[in-house]
């Protein structure tokens, strides 16, 4: 459920992502600004396959992902710390938005990676004794088959 969660949480921001480039490249003004918006056009073309992968549970994916969101949001981490940690005035209204973007933009990538490291084999916990012994019994198929083979009734 944790792991579902977390993807749903990246690509809720995916699409929040989305809203913040459209919003900066139409000219209009919003709560955030794009860090480079031809770069942040690039980030949400690869960030498609990296869910594709992510739903998989492929580790390469997530590693591309936090990679790639890393690459884009430690830059604009660092630079908002080198820049602003000393000023007196503090952080402005949108640096700050940013910011806080910027954390979150790291947290879910991280998130992501941690869940399918430490979660690899998934797929193979999820087993139902109940169900098992009668999708996964070839014994009750082939006594199935003979039982069918020999009941042939003949209609007259």
């Amino acid at each position: 459920m944790t792991s579902y969660l977390i993807t749903i949480f990246g690509i809720i921001f995916w699409f929040f992502r989305i809203l913040i480039t459209y919003f900066a490249t139409t000219g209009q003004s919003f709560i955030c600004q794009p860090l480079n918006v031809t770069f942040e056009i690039a980030v949400l073309f690869l960030t498609v396959p990296c869910f594709v992968l992510i739903l998989k549970r492929s580790l390469v994916g997530a590693t591309f992902y936090l990679g790639i969101y890393g690459a884009y949001f430690g830059t604009a981490l660092y630079n908002t710390f080198l820049n602003y940690g000393i000023d007196e005035n503090g952080i402005g209204m949108v640096s700050g938005v940013n910011l806080i973007v910027s954390v979150i933009g790291i947290i879910i990538p991280l998130l992501t990676f941690l869940d399918i490291l430490f979660n690899k084999n998934r797929k193979n916990i999820l087993k139902d004794k109940e169900s098992d012994w009668y999708y996964k019994n070839d014994k009750y198929d082939r006594e199935f088959d003979e039982r069918a083979d020999r009941n042939q009734y003949k209609i007259r």
